[in-house]
């Protein structure tokens, strides 16, 4: 009997500690008032699947929107990501200077995380993916990154929101929201450290360009123009550019 209860109690304080987990991390260093705004993705996913998931979070920069904006402009577009290097970029170290050969983003941009579906230049973009397998269920994604001034430095906003449909729909998300938790928060703290660290830098003397379009990033982006980066037919890239086309917002 004793070790029943000791399982079920040590059960009941894994599920707890889970909960304080998702919590904590679908939120971190978010104001009330900002994951209550309105951003441009939320529409895109009105009149959805009923189950869902919000997650905004937030960090203040000790740099302007001007010397933050770069940063975020080459995030996934072959600069890496900024974040847990062997999960989510092939163990390949993401850039840490504004790299040379990295176009300005541009709307139909396809990447790891969709394709560019929002673009107001030095303020805000968006990123969307309409409709992927993830955890038995399939899932839509959008990806919304602002950048406010906040007195001398600068407020960065970044809100992950998604739904999914399936019999496997509330599994899918909960496992997103943990993975997610994890990957966003490392990420935050990796572009504060690079903005507040290394600011407008275009070389890095530790790590200096070589040429090779995967030298910062594992996966696949594939550019507006039709150029790419990153390791060619890693991840999906190529669909979500078909998926820009299809929908119209970039030409063939």
């Amino acid at each position: 009997m004793h070790y029943v209860i000791l399982i079920i109690g040590l059960a009941a304080a894994g599920l707890v500690a889970l909960f304080l987990f998702i919590r904590w991390g679908t939120r971190w260093g978010s104001t009330p008032e900002e994951r209550s705004r309105r951003m441009p993705g939320d529409a895109w996913l009105e009149d959805g699947p009923a189950a869902r998931v919000v997650m905004t979070r937030a960090i203040s920069l000790s740099a302007p929107p001007e010397i933050v904006w770069p940063w975020l402009a080459q995030l996934g577009r072959g600069a890496g990501w900024y974040s847990v290097e062997w999960l989510d970029n092939g163990r390949k170290t993401s850039a840490r200077h504004i790299v040379s050969w990295i176009p300005e983003p541009l709307l139909g941009d396809a990447a790891a995380i969709g394709y560019l579906r929002h673009l107001d230049p030095g303020l805000g973009l968006a990123w969307w993916v309409d409709g992927v397998r993830f955890a038995g269920a399939t899932a839509r994604l959008v990806v919304d990154i602002e950048v406010q001034p906040d007195g001398a430095g600068t407020r960065l906003i970044i809100r992950m929101s998604g739904d999914a449909a399936g019999a496997a729909a509330g599994f899918s998300l909960l496992v997103f929201r943990i993975i997610d938790s994890i990957m966003a928060v490392r990420q935050l703290q990796g572009i504060r450290q690079r903005v507040e660290r290394y600011g407008a830098r275009t070389t890095a003397p530790e790590d200096p360009e070589t040429g090779a379009r995967d030298q910062y990033q594992m996966y696949e982006v594939v550019y507006a123009s039709g150029d790419s980066a990153g390791v060619k037919g890693t991840e999906l890239a190529t669909r979500w550019r078909r998926a820009a086309i299809d929908d119209g917002v970039l030409r063939r």
